[in-house]
């Protein structure tokens, strides 16, 4: 089984899921994609981790952002846990949970660390370009809930810096000014960055941030 590392091609798939069968590449089309993985159906954590996820879908939806999940379990398991997430958490989940009994996905995407557990998955992100390359992969030990402010986060600044020559700093926010990446001269900023940009060193230069896209 080989390892998944930064800037792969996100394997395709067909796999049965809460809403159909479902191929990934045909699910994202032209869009990023978001896939976490669930250790298993009727787990405290996860429970709020798919409410949760289905309060931001209109996050991920503005940032042109599919989101689909994975869990060990079977469909007609998914569909009965949904009913629960929907009424625990207040919310009604809309989108596709895998169901990947066989660990076929899982194993696909390195999703089953032995040493920490040999059946379940870890709390595995991957966020997939459009150009379905992996563009962030985060794994969670199966005790710890993610945060999904984070996940918009780093959504924000991967599509920011996809498109302009620029990279974000510690603690960066939407709205934040940016740096100005080496490989471009003063001379090109002054161009690139109509909004001017300050040199706090010469390998250090801040901008307001450009537009953002997304596509």
């Amino acid at each position: 089984m080989s390892t998944i590392k930064l800037g792969d091609k996100a394997p395709n798939f067909d796999a049965e899921t809460s809403e159909g069968k479902l191929n990934l590449y045909d699910y994202l089309g032209d869009s990023w994609g978001i896939l976490f993985s669930h250790p298993a159906d009727y787990t405290p954590v996860c429970t709020t981790e798919l409410g949760t996820a289905a309060r931001y879908k209109a996050e991920f939806d503005k940032r042109n952002v599919k989101m689909i999940a994975l869990s060990v379990d079977g469909v007609e398991s998914h569909m009965d846990w949904i009913k629960d997430i929907n009424e625990t958490q207040n919310t009604s989940v809309n989108f596709p949970i895998i169901a990947d009994e066989d660990r076929k996905v899982s194993d696909l995407y390195d999703m089953i660390h032995p040493n920490a557990d040999d059946t379940l998955t870890v709390r595995s992100v991957f966020i997939i370009g459009p150009d379905k390359k992996i563009k962030l992969l985060l794994t969670y030990p199966a005790s710890t809930g993610r945060n999904f402010d984070e996940l918009l986060r780093v959504i924000d600044s991967l599509q920011l810096t996809a498109y302009n020559k620029v990279a974000t700093p510690a603690n960066w926010k939407h709205g934040d000014d940016v740096v100005i990446s080496p490989s471009v001269s003063n001379e090109e900023a002054k161009t690139m960055f109509p909004k001017g940009f300050k040199e706090v060193k010469s390998y250090l230069r801040l901008t307001p941030q450009p537009e953002l896209k997304n596509s």
